[in-house]
Formats: C-alpha cells, structure tokens, sequence
C-alpha cells in the first residue's frame, strides 16, 4: 500500500512528460529524443524473446538474495515477471547506452541477465561486466547471454560487496553504471561513492527501484543533494544521474508510461 501511495504522489509531483516544461536544450533533447524514442531497435525482439522464454518455465532457483534480505526457493517465471526491468524501462537502458555511446559499462545485479543484454547490446565491442550474488540465477544468466549470442558480457558470481573492488580494478573508467543490487541505503551510497571514482564528466549512473523503501528514497533524495551531481531524472521505476559540469543542476521527475497499463500493473502488484 505504501508503494502505491508512493505512486500516486510521484504522478501528482511529476511535472514533465515528453519534455513539457523542460528548460534545459541538453535535457529536453536526452527525454524527447532518447528516453521517449520509439524506434523498433531489432536487438529488441532477441532479448524479450529470452524474456518469454524464462516466464514460460516452471522450474525453481534457491535465491540467495542479498539486495532484498529475502532468500528461498522460488519460480524462475516469478522473479522475472515481478523483479526484471519491464520492457519499457529496460529499453530505456539501451537508448541511453545507445546515446551515450557508453564502452565501459557495469551493472550491480545481474538477476536472469535481461537488462545486462538490453546494456550489452548498443554495440557488440563494449565492455560489460555484471556482478550477481546469487550462484543458481547466474548460471541461468550465462545460459541466456549464450542463447541470444553475447559476447562481450563478463558475469562475475558472489557478494557485490566482495566482488565490487577487484572488479572496479579492471576498468580505466565507467561510461554507465546501473545499480539494481543491494536495496539499504548504505550498500548503495558505498557502491555509487566506489563506482563514481572511475566515473568522468559524460557518466550516467541509473539507480533502480529509488521509491521501493524508505531507506531506497533517502538514499536518492541524498544522491540529488550530492554536490557532484549535476541533473537527476526520476522515472519512478528508477532515476537517472548525470555528472556533466556543462549542465545547470536541476532534479526533473518525469512522467514516464508508454504503456500505461502495464505501468499501472507494475505499481501495484509489485512483489519483491
């Protein structure tokens, strides 16, 4: 309930869609142009064929889930329809890396590895490299990146928390980080303050489910206070951080639903 209320005060505040009302050139253009675009990307039909796939099996994964605290046994069918990015959003990820023409790119939170191929598959030279804490849902990962042809997606297994130094050690920079791991306010301002040391000026940092707990807004209303970030842009599902020092600083919440029943679906039934 308290997520819907959320919702519901996310459409009462959001004063932008399709860029109405939005001052800056720069910022206009990355929400009419990129974020909005509605382009048939054939890279699109692969990945949600994967998508179909996974949502069509019965078959169970023990979950060790250190983003949410909860772990057990569950349905493939059911983390995938209730904890992947939808379509919309996950495409969202694309055009962006599209736009941005992003080569180093890492993802905290693989899960069954859809949002790593949408981040992977702008340009099939980048590097992309997804860290997933759970040893049974990464090898599904493994296996859809094989199915659908990936290449150049590295799957690290274990605990971000171990994992997220050595791998930060692989990389000279960061174009694009999505965080979509640990959902406690000190894991993810450690990960962002971590993975902004090998950020520069045309980074883009997307921070998933900002609105999933109270602990999850605090940390976004401290990251939109954070002297280093220039524009942040809160699509409810996530917000998107952009570091750029030409940019006037400035938090847009931008009415997002190209599907808006399936929107809606998502914000209330969401099941975590």
């Amino acid at each position: 309930m308290m997520y819907c209320l959320k919702y519901l005060r996310y459409l009462i505040q959001s004063k932008h869609r399709r860029g109405f009302g939005i001052h800056s050139p720069f910022v206009f253009h990355l929400v009419t142009d990129v974020i909005e675009e509605k382009l048939p990307y054939y890279k699109y039909s692969l990945i949600e064929k994967v998508r179909s796939l996974l949502l069509k099996t019965s078959k169970t994964v023990k979950v060790e889930d250190f983003g949410t605290g909860k772990s057990g046994v569950r349905k493939i069918s059911d983390i995938v329809k209730c904890s992947s990015k939808s379509r919309d959003y996950a495409q969202v990820l694309f055009r962006l890396v599209n736009f941005y023409k992003a080569q180093d790119i890492l993802e905290l939170g693989t899960s069954f590895g859809l949002t790593t191929m949408y981040l992977a598959a702008p340009n099939s030279k980048s590097n992309v490299v997804t860290i997933e804490g759970s040893l049974e849902i990464a090898k599904y990962a493994k296996l859809s990146f094989d199915h659908a042809g990936f290449k150049n997606i590295k799957l690290c297994e274990g605990n971000i928390d171990h994992c997220l130094p050595s791998v930060l050690k692989t990389f000279k920079k960061l174009d694009f980080v999505f965080f979509d791991a640990n959902h406690k306010r000190d894991a993810l301002m450690n990960y962002f303050n971590a993975c902004f040391e090998k950020s520069h000026d045309k980074t883009v940092f997307v921070i998933d489910d900002i609105y999933w707990s109270n602990d999850m807004e605090n940390a976004w209303k401290e990251i939109k206070k954070d002297p280093r970030v220039r524009v942040t842009i809160d699509m409810f599902s996530f917000g998107i951080v952009l570091f750029d020092s030409e940019l006037q600083k400035e938090n847009y919440i931008l009415r997002f639903f190209p599907n808006l029943r399936i929107h809606l679906l998502d914000a209330l039934n969401i099941n975590y």
